[in-house]
């Protein structure tokens, strides 16, 4: 097969060609930055991402990670919905699941400097995916995937491609297929499957063969993991039953990613514990690190092994599972230790920094660490009235493209807000009512605080009742210290940015 690499003339766009390739099929939930990196490391030559959405995807923002070395596209919630690293930047395809040009645009230039070649599912039947008109919705509406695709093509860098499923007749599939062609994209995948046909059923090679000698782009042949695709060897087998110039897998790869291997399969044990290494390497989220393990465990699932890895819930728990408990205390002190030495060279980050006339850190609520009967706001307020301040007031704003909210509680004159966005309204008047406890150095109940002193405003009425002269219990000797008037950040010259950004509605609160 190398040779025919070295000797073939094929139609690339940048560095990425498309034929005689082998490639990991893109998967929901499985063809993230572990799965990839090591379909890559047993032979693969090209890996898809996971379907991403447009109108999360648009949202997002590009993070470089120095401390993962990786490069992210983080929603304003804080979820990393795309992570990419150096290895497999010129083998890795982002697949986007879109119906409309314009905002499959905006994505496509987001990360085009970071992934070698953009695809449009057009063949998923989930609903998920057709209920916007995307996926294999997309095969029946012909006018907006020709949008779709030149609008892509004439407007990045990179090379575009799509990956379709057959229609009902081979006349209509190949119809389509020229049609795609004719919008100047590199490559076409096509799983050979109608959009009702599941996986027990029969793949049409005959169908995909056709599609091979209708166009003259490279076609990758899908749908052969169950019965034509088990080993490295029938790739080419399925290659020439497709006529296709190149073959992805799917279910193959994900029940044992070592398929690409040509040297053979390799024992699912040593899998495994190849995959939890990249994982735990980039900081994947123990959620998906475990769905990932269980494809690959199979029928296994139910084993000991198996039985213990379902009861993980953290990455530190799946490696006790698979005797890498070494292998994730020596990866963690050394993240831990490229992260101390950027907070070094760069500062703390959670320092607050006055933005104008607001104190901001960066303070995420997070419900499971605070699960005493007072939250932080609770703290806030009974501060204030020990003190004989008035009350905190929270000013919060919500961003319209996610509804996420953003809070700001007015303290003694001075404004305190957190510069995460939350998914709710009681959520960011938390974060903000932290960074104030934060800068003034109060307690806010956080697991492991220790007991603060604090009571309650029913508990202190009720203590008045039984005894009058007894005083209310205080927050504690450091708030008392402590002046109010000290505040942490130096001021410094605003940046001009108004706090508020377009697109917002604006909500006033008191506690």
């Amino acid at each position: 097969m190398m040779a025919n690499k070295e000797n073939m003339t094929a139609r690339t766009v940048g560095s990425l060609c498309f034929r005689n390739i082998n490639a990991l099929a893109p998967m929901v939930r499985v063809g993230t930055l572990p799965m990839r990196l090591l379909a890559l490391d047993y032979g693969a030559d090209i890996v898809y991402s996971e379907e991403l959405i447009d109108i999360k995807m648009a949202q997002c923002q590009r993070v470089v990670n120095e401390v993962l070395e990786t490069v992210d596209f983080v929603a304003p919630d804080e979820r990393v919905m795309f992570r990419t690293c150096k290895k497999e930047k010129e083998h890795v395809v982002l697949q986007m699941g879109t119906a409309d040009p314009d905002r499959a645009l905006i994505v496509a230039r987001l990360v085009e400097n970071d992934v070698a070649a953009i695809d449009i599912n057009m063949g998923c039947p989930k609903e998920y995916s057709t209920k916007g008109g995307m996926g294999a919705a997309l095969l029946s509406n012909p006018d907006q995937i020709e949008a779709i695709l030149r609008t892509l093509v004439n407007g990045v860098s990179k090379p575009v491609t799509c990956k379709i499923r057959i229609l009902p007749t081979l006349e209509e599939t190949v119809s389509l297929v020229k049609r795609i062609e004719g919008t100047g994209v590199s490559a076409i995948g096509v799983h050979g499957r109608l959009k009702d046909e599941r996986p027990r059923h029969p793949v049409h090679c005959d169908v995909i063969k056709a599609v091979s000698q209708s166009v003259s782009i490279p076609v990758i042949a899908n749908g052969g993991s169950l019965d034509l695709i088990k080993a490295h060897a029938d790739f080419e087998e399925f290659r020439k039953a497709t006529g296709a110039s190149s073959v992805m897998v799917a279910r193959a790869a994900m029940w044992n990613p070592s398929v690409f291997r040509s040297q053979g399969l390799l024992a699912v044990e040593e899998v495994m514990k190849e995959y939890l290494k990249y994982a735990v390497r980039y900081d994947n989220h123990a959620f998906n690190t475990k769905y990932c393990l269980c494809q690959i465990l199979r029928e296994k699932v139910e084993s000991p092994l198996g039985k213990q890895l379902l009861s993980a819930q953290t990455n530190e728990e799946i490696c006790e599972a698979y005797g890498l408990q070494e292998y994730y205390k020596k990866t963690q002190a050394e993240l831990q230790t490229r992260r101390d030495a950027i907070q070094t060279n760069r500062g703390d980050p959670n320092h607050p920094v006055l933005d104008g006339d607001v104190t901001t850190m960066r303070v995420k609520f997070e419900r499971r660490e605070y699960p005493g009967e007072f939250s932080p706001k609770m703290f806030l307020l009974e501060w204030s009235r020990k003190e004989n301040l008035e009350q905190p007031a929270y000013e919060t704003i919500q961003r319209s493209q996610d509804r996420a909210f953003q809070s700001i509680v007015t303290m003694a004159g001075k404004k305190y807000r957190s510069t995460l966005w939350e998914k709710s309204k009681k959520f960011a008047e938390q974060a903000a009512a932290i960074v104030c406890l934060r800068v003034l150095g109060l307690p806010e109940g956080r697991v492991g605080e220790g007991h603060s002193g604090l009571v309650g405003k029913r508990k202190r009425e009720e203590k008045r009742k039984d005894s009058p002269n007894e005083e209310d219990a205080t927050v504690g000797c450091e708030a008392r210290k402590r002046p109010l008037s000290e505040n942490p950040a130096e001021p410094r010259a605003s940046s001009g940015a108004s706090t508020l950004p377009n697109g917002v509605t604006h909500k006033a609160s008191a506690v």
